[in-house]
Formats: C-alpha cells, structure tokens, sequence
C-alpha cells in the first residue's frame, strides 16, 4: 500500500510539473494548471473558514468576521499563483452600514472580486443548495450566511425578514448576486435581475451598493482561457431607500441594473480603446503572449 501511494505520488508530482512547464507555451496547459491552482486556492480559504468559523463563534459578533477572512484569503492565494488580481474604485463607499451591495455574477471565480473588497462584519445571501458543498457550505453557515429557498416563496420571504432584523440588530452588510445564477457572457451585459435583494431594501429602508466587475471573459472563458491580468472593480455610490414602498421595487430594481450596465459598457470600451492603441503601437508585431512576462506560477519555471 505504501508503495502505491508512494508511486501516485510522484507520479502526480511530476505531471503537475510537467504542466507547469508546458503552461509557458500552451495557453490549454495554463487553463489546466490555474484550474487546479484555483481548486486549489478555494479548498484553503474554506478550510481557513471552517477553523476560523469554529473560534470565532466561541465569541458574541465575532463569527461575521468569517466572511470577510475567507474570502481575502482566496485574493491573498490567488495572486502569486495565477497572477490574477482585482484593482477597486471607490472603497469610500463601504463605509455606509448596514447596507445591501449587490453585483454581477459571472463564473465561479467572482469570488476573487469578493476577496478585495469584501468588508469586515459581512455576511452572504445565497441559495440554500451551497450549504451542502464540502467546506463552502460548512464556512458559509458558521459566518452566518443567509440562505434562500428559491423552490419557496413563502420560506424566501420568512428568510428575507429573518435577515433584515439580523441586519440591523448586529450593523451587519450583506452580499446578494441580483442575477441568482452565473451568466457566463463574453459580453458586457448582464442577467435579468430577480428582485428578492430590492424587496429587502424597501422593506428595511436600507441603501442599495452596487458594484461592477468588469467582463473578464479574455482572461477567463471557464472552457479553455484562464490567463493572468487585471480585473477592474468599481463600487457606486450608495442608492438610498428611505421612503419607498413595495411599488418601488420594480424601479429601483431597473435604476440599481441599469447603473450597473452603463459601468459594464464603460470598462469595455475602456479594453477597446486599449487593444486599439497596443495594435498601432506594436507596428505590426506578433501580438502572442510574452511568456517571459506572465505571472503567477508559469512565470516562475
């Protein structure tokens, strides 16, 4: 037995080395490597999150720190390995609370954009189906995460209540996805929104934070791409609530889309307007990755 483990070993060391060095050449070997590294990333922040889920519920509000430790931890790892990293505008605006921050959904590495700006006494609205995922589910419960039975729309609303109070009571931030699902669009745009975070809003009279990731899908297509760069993060000023009823809900719901869909647009056009200028800089030079410039893991062999 010990011989066997022994020979998986090593031959698994030397396949992960092997795809490390071809990760230099091959963009498919670099979407394989930084899957795993990412796999990876995410099994140790949630490990970080089961210990510290278990410390921190021993002492009174400290728990909804969890959250906040998790996901920099995955920022913290993903960085030097895969080279990827999030650049935010207005931090200034997290200092509103308690509030609702909603942003977009992508893939499953939006975690990353969590992981820069997540602020500290924040927890996480999501669907009830995560509670059962290995690790993730275990630090999402002990961070006191809010989950949502989509299939009920009575156990939905009795949740929704039970997180306003929670909210107030302990001057807490929660997190929503509006879209409810990844969208996985190579265009900046986004999926209609459900109207759950709004209703929250209205009924609690708290603001509104939106946030925008920029479309990543150069970088990560979550098929065949995962490349290293620089993903931009803004977050918009706070949009208030205070005085607003059930049947503003649907209007505030389009102003928090729409405000969002005009910065989505804006950082394409940005990346537009950047790959114009590099053509006409570059004088028609091979427009290949430099491989001696990537960062992350691949650049280190």
């Amino acid at each position: 037995m010990g011989k066997l483990v022994h020979g998986v070993s090593t031959v698994g060391a030397v396949s992960f080395l092997l795809l490390t060095l071809a990760s230099r050449r091959s963009q498919r070997a670099r979407f394989y490597l930084n899957s795993i590294l990412c796999v990876i990333s995410m099994a140790l922040s949630s490990s970080i999150g089961v210990v510290c889920g278990l410390v921190l519920s021993l002492f009174p509000g400290k728990r909804f720190n969890v959250n906040y430790i998790v996901a920099r931890s995955f920022h913290f790892f993903m960085k030097p390995l895969i080279g990827m990293y999030v650049e935010v505008e207005g931090e200034e605006h997290l200092k509103r609370r308690p509030a609702i921050m909603v942003g977009n959904h992508q893939s499953s590495i939006d975690t990353l954009y969590l992981g820069r700006m997540f602020p500290m006494n924040s927890i996480i609205m999501a669907k009830k189906e995560l509670k059962w995922v290995p690790f993730l589910g275990q630090f999402m419960m002990l961070s006191g995460s809010a989950f949502i039975d989509r299939k009920s729309r009575a156990s939905a609303i009795k949740t929704m209540n039970a997180t306003g109070e929670h909210m107030r009571k302990n001057n807490l931030m929660l997190f929503v996805f509006p879209e409810g699902t990844r969208s996985n669009l190579s265009t900046p745009d986004m999926l209609p929104f459900k109207k759950g975070a709004f209703h929250l809003a209205v009924q609690t009279q708290l603001p509104i934070i939106p946030m925008v990731c920029e479309n990543y899908h150069r970088l990560f297509d979550s098929k065949t791409r995962f490349e290293p760069g620089k993903i931009r993060l803004k977050i918009l000023p706070p949009i208030e609530t205070t005085g607003m009823t059930e049947k503003d809900v649907d209007m505030l719901c389009n102003t928090v889309r729409e405000k969002m869909l005009s910065q989505l647009l804006s950082y394409a056009n940005d990346v537009k307007q950047q790959k114009i200028e590099a053509s006409s800089d570059s004088s028609g030079t091979s427009s290949s990755i430099n491989t001696r410039a990537l960062p992350g893991l691949s650049a280190r062999f």
